[in-house]
């Protein structure tokens, strides 16, 4: 269970950056990877699945939102992998927790494309430079043995 601050509206003169949240959901010691579909200048790009925290809404229910408009599964969102990951000039921050699968099967709903990844396939794909520092801890650490 996590306990953990809405993401609420900044007030004035604050400067809280927007979260995005992604997830590494595993399963049978492989990640899903998502190819980027759009924009165009991201197209054939790789990421972990996750978008934006709107207002009011908790960090990992947005997860388990986002992972069903997605890819139409459902999914329990575990531990954080990394640190925050600031991202447009610190505008907006990256924020990537563990997840594993309760219902249904993955389908590239938004994506290009999905696969399976193994610990010595991460490099099969070309990530999201913000994605590179999630892969990098994937790759040394127990999650995906």
């Amino acid at each position: 269970m996590h306990n953990e601050r809405l993401n609420e509206p900044a007030g004035r003169g604050s400067v809280s950056p927007r979260v995005i949240v992604g997830a590494a959901i595993v399963a049978e010691r492989k990640v899903l990877a998502c190819a980027r579909a759009h924009p165009p200048e991201l197209a054939g790009m790789w990421e972990f699945p996750g978008g934006k925290v709107e207002p009011g809404e908790s960090e990992t229910a947005a997860l388990v939102r986002e992972c069903q408009e997605e890819l139409g599964v459902r999914i329990v969102v575990g531990d954080r992998i990394g640190d925050d990951i600031p991202l447009g000039h610190r505008r907006t921050v990256l924020k990537i927790f563990a997840a594993r699968l309760v219902d249904g099967n993955p389908t590239a709903l938004e994506h290009a494309e999905l696969r399976w990844l193994g610990r010595d396939e991460l490099d099969d794909v070309p990530w999201l430079p913000a994605d590179a520092p999630i892969v990098v801890a994937l790759r040394e650490g127990t999650l995906l043995e």
